[in-house]
């Protein structure tokens, strides 16, 4: 098995979040009471439970690095999350940063920054 890394991001609630993630791909891996993994691909998320996050001061977030920045795009997009400056949930439209990579940006449900970033 190779080397990896998953982020461990809040949940407010977990059928919530698995609802939301499963329109953009993902399936459950485990969950309990006290955990949730989503998994898409070799995309890996866990999520811990945080009934009392306020989204609006959310500060997690996290990076999906995809072959395919424009696809995964288009599914969040077809799952019906919309561009739109504020609320959640989110997109911002993948655009060439600074850094020469090319990145978009997707707000879930309780206010983690994902960001979408082309390998």
């Amino acid at each position: 098995m190779s080397d990896s890394a998953t982020p461990n991001l809040p949940s407010r609630n977990f059928e919530r979040t698995a609802d939301f993630y499963r329109a953009l791909g993902f399936s459950e891996q485990w969950h309990d009471k006290h955990w949730m993994i989503l998994k898409c691909g070799n995309l890996v998320l866990e999520f811990f439970p945080y009934p009392d996050l306020d989204p609006l001061t959310s500060s997690f977030m996290c990076c999906l690095r995809l072959d395919d920045l424009d696809a995964f795009y288009a599914v969040c997009k077809d799952a019906g999350i919309s561009e739109k400056s504020s609320g959640q949930p989110r997109l911002h439209a993948p655009k060439v940063e600074y850094w020469g990579a090319r990145v978009g940006v997707l707000i879930d449900l309780d206010g983690t920054l994902v960001r979408l970033i082309q390998n």
